[in-house]
């Protein structure tokens, strides 16, 4: 399958690492709005977050080289103006994280297009862990891969809604900086894709404050998943000034009784039969940045596990909201590619 990579931002750069650390996708063409193709290289080579990459690119007048890969560099507006069979592509993984038009996509002659954010236009939503045995690739032809904050959270939700039955609960997001924020107060910031046209805290100072806000995570869950809605689970976020991994705060009520011990034992299990790299366990006294680059999506503090009167579950979980979320978009392709 050749794949065409749209937008190498921080989730595309992440997604390009991690096919060319596992050679697992074959990349063939990257479309940038970004016109430097000496920068587009650099970008891809450095990065402060994770590091320098060793297996570095070259770039040359049209298309970029490392030792496992040459990719076709391209600078079309939209993905309809690409001329897809041109260059052979089967796949897009789109990463740009702009609104698309979902019926002109499926158009368009690749198979199949993965959306690296929830999309209620999309054929199939999609998270590892609670639905990809779903995936029909006769069928589905335009696929979101959700959200870094719903990738983490729903497969624990099911894990105990199949086990307990959830009646109602509450998560606190608290998530890194992202780069549509301001370094010191400016003017309010709009987002088009979450539908804000003037968010007046998120033109404050991201590396001075903690800023509260509203969060799409249970949006995107519901997404995936009708039954967890605003109506069974309430939700805020926290944006903080660090640069990577985010952390969920999760406290639920369930039906059926349930003490500790039990509930370290089901997320022990689950960690023990899963087939992808999506829950596990830590007990170890960690913080956020002994997770980054993590390809679990959803981390268990146990330290801060409990159980009180058989019926409140309380949890904390860690994520790395750009490597870990890209390594599941890389997995989800690969099942696709599987079925």
């Amino acid at each position: 399958m050749r794949v065409l990579l749209n937008g190498v931002g921080r989730i595309g750069k992440a997604i390009l690492r991690i096919a060319n650390e596992d050679k697992t996708l074959n990349i063939v063409a990257i479309n940038e709005l970004n016109q430097n193709i000496d920068n587009i290289t650099y970008a891809i080579n450095y990065d402060s977050t994770y590091g320098k990459l060793h297996d570095k690119f070259v770039s040359y007048e049209t298309y970029i080289q490392n030792a496992h890969f040459k990719i076709k560099i391209i600078n079309e507006s939209s993905l309809e103006d690409i001329h897809y069979k041109d260059l052979n592509i089967d796949i897009v993984i789109d990463a740009s994280g702009a609104k698309v038009d979902v019926d002109v996509l499926k158009q368009l002659s690749p198979k199949a297009f993965f959306l690296t954010h929830p999309s209620k236009n999309a054929d199939m939503n999609v998270i590892l862990g609670v639905n990809e045995d779903k995936i029909d690739s006769t069928l589905h032809k335009i696929i979101s891969t959700s959200s870094c904050n719903a990738t983490a959270l729903l497969p624990v939700l099911k894990l105990i809604d199949d086990n307990y039955k959830i009646l109602c609960g509450d998560i606190a997001t608290i998530h890194p900086l992202l780069n549509h924020q301001k370094a010191l107060d400016a003017h309010c910031v709009g987002s088009s894709n979450r539908e804000v046209e003037c968010s007046f805290e998120f033109g404050r100072s991201s590396t001075q404050n903690i800023i509260p806000s509203k969060t799409t995570t249970i949006d995107a869950c519901t997404l995936v998943n009708k039954k967890f809605n605003h109506g069974l689970i309430s939700s805020n976020s926290f944006r903080v000034p660090t640069a990577i991994v985010g952390a969920i705060n999760l406290c639920i009520f369930v039906e059926k009784d349930i003490n500790k011990e039990s509930l370290i034992r089901l997320c022990e299990d689950a960690q023990d039969q899963q087939k992808y790299r999506v829950i596990y366990n830590s007990t170890e006294p960690l913080v956020s940045g002994d997770f980054t680059q993590c390809k679990y999506t959803s981390i268990i503090d146990h330290r801060f596990t409990n159980v009180i009167q058989k019926k409140m579950i309380k949890m904390v979980l860690w994520y790395d909201n750009e490597w870990g979320y890209a390594s599941k978009v890389v997995d989800i392709v690969g099942k696709f590619f599987s079925k």
